[in-house]
């Protein structure tokens, strides 16, 4: 008897399945499996064990977590040459952990998610912080937190977050005088959260070259990982309209609608639901 061999999104939906045994770092590695299908997770993941080993060795039982945190940026930044792509930010190869550990280049999400699994393999208290604009890291050292900018290796103190806040705020269009503490937007994101914001970075890509081939690989991904986002089904049965695939369009968009029956595009994803199927809109 023979058995098919799992598909890359098969081997993701069992990775993501549940929270508690969701492992951040295989994951994000395995996001580079539809563009790059032969590639070998586990030796990736062998590739980044082998750097923590090599900073581990330079620590002891007795290393304070402030040295331990220096330690790791030196080695991170320093040593290794991680940086933020600069040139071409944004090309796909960045949202891809493999090639990040080649090139040493990457966005801010990417070197987030190894730089957070080294501190934790160098016993550090590390989070991923989904910060407006640009992904930051986290450590938790004594009773504070060290907030640091993956990108450059820079420790950002209250009062250039709040620089950067104000800028997102002005640049995207959002009041200046909502009260929202700055705490808010330092909270720690789940491995979920953080898969999320890798995959809509990657979507934004292909959303803008127009490539739909590429940008349904993704989306499959997004409904795989957030099964109740009704958003993400949409976007799907979108992706799939524009391939030709009618009928599997139809039930992401009927979801959608059964879920979010009042959204602001609900009339007319209605009308081109009726259209598709060649009926007039039912009355309301």
């Amino acid at each position: 008897m023979k058995f098919a061999a799992p598909t890359p999104l098969d081997y993701f939906a069992a990775l993501v399945a549940e929270d508690k045994s969701l492992n951040l770092l295989e994951a994000a590695v395995s996001l580079a499996q539809d563009e790059h299908p032969t590639l070998d997770v586990q030796a990736v993941l062998a590739e980044v064990d082998a750097l923590a080993r090599r900073l581990r060795e330079r620590l002891t039982p007795q290393t304070s977590p402030p040295e331990r945190l220096r330690q790791l940026t030196r080695f991170f930044h320093g040593e290794l040459g991680f940086a933020g792509n600069l040139n071409n930010y944004y090309a796909a190869d960045n949202s891809f952990i493999h090639r990040v550990l080649q090139t040493r280049r990457g966005i801010p999400i990417t070197l987030a998610v190894l730089l957070l699994e080294l501190g934790e393999q160098a016993g550090l208290r590390m989070a991923g912080v989904a910060f407006p604009g640009h992904f930051l890291v986290k450590c938790r050292i004594g009773l504070g937190e060290v907030v640091l900018d993956p990108f450059t290796g820079d420790t950002l103190s209250p009062s250039r977050l709040e620089e950067r806040l104000s800028l997102y705020r002005q640049d995207s269009g959002l009041p200046q005088d909502i009260a929202v503490p700055l705490e808010f937007f330092l909270r720690a994101a789940s491995p979920r959260q953080i898969l999320a914001r890798m995959l809509r970075n990657l979507k934004e890509v292909h959303r803008a070259a127009g490539d739909w081939v590429r940008l349904l690989a993704i989306q499959q991904r997004l409904v795989v990982l957030l099964p109740d986002e009704a958003v993400e089904r949409r976007d799907r049965g979108l992706v799939l309209e524009a391939l030709g695939a009618q009928a599997s369009a139809a039930e992401d968009l009927d979801f959608y609608l059964a879920h979010c029956p009042n959204a602001p595009d609900a009339a007319s994803l209605r009308a081109r639901l009726a259209g598709a199927a060649g009926r007039r809109p039912p009355v309301q």
